[in-house]
């Protein structure tokens, strides 16, 4: 009887924190504007051409110096990327980098702190589609520790935010999404909470 009540009691908390996370991701668009940022970062996946194109607007607003586009298919090519993002091809050819190695969200934060650090930014835009947003901030909140991260989320053509339970498509997205969520908050909780590496003692100084 325990047993069942705690399954019971896990299942309604799961269930009111995916509820919460659909709240966050319909209240997220439209985006406000941001501040001013060293970089724009625009993070592929599905409605990748919606992503690109917005952190291009950003880019061409002046928002920051330049864009990294993270995860590009590798068969794609930067005149591809340009058709997607319709840029200026000015503009593009000298502010707009690709990143070809990241294969999923936490390849794209590898892949952000690499470029990071060779630019040597402080600040960054981040810009994915609106379900994804939460879960690529905790990624890169890891992997970029001390970097100003600004969430620029893009509404998803294809899931109605307000009424996803309605569809099958949009129930299975944000499930899964939120299971993903919250496997990466997880991850964060043990590390955070793991053994830490003890400070070596410094050696006593003798007396001459």
């Amino acid at each position: 009887m325990k047993t069942l009540a705690l399954l019971l009691v896990t299942a309604l908390i799961w269930a009111a924190g995916l509820v919460a996370f659909a709240v966050r991701v319909e209240q997220s668009t439209p985006a406000p504007d941001p501040q001013v940022a060293d970089g724009i970062v625009a993070l592929t996946g599905a409605g990748s051409n919606e992503r690109i194109a917005a952190g291009m607007r950003l880019l061409e607003a002046g928002m920051g110096d330049r864009m990294l586009v993270s995860g590009v298919n590798r068969e794609a090519s930067r005149e591809d990327i340009r058709d997607v993002s319709r840029a200026v091809q000015l503009l593009y050819d000298c502010c707009v980098d690709l990143g070809f190695e990241a294969a999923d969200t936490f390849g794209n934060a590898q892949e952000t702190a690499g470029w990071v650090r060779a630019r040597r930014f402080d600040s960054l835009i981040i810009v994915t589609a609106d379900y994804h947003m939460p879960r690529a901030m905790l990624e890169l909140g890891s992997a970029l520790p001390g970097i100003d991260l600004q969430a620029y989320p893009v509404a998803t053509p294809s899931l109605d935010a307000r009424r996803w339970w309605r569809t099958a498509g949009g129930a299975r997205l944000m499930v899964m999404e939120y299971t993903k969520y919250l496997a990466i908050l997880g991850r964060e909780l043990v590390l955070r909470l793991g053994p830490k590496d003890e400070a070596e003692p410094e050696p006593v100084a003798q007396g001459g």
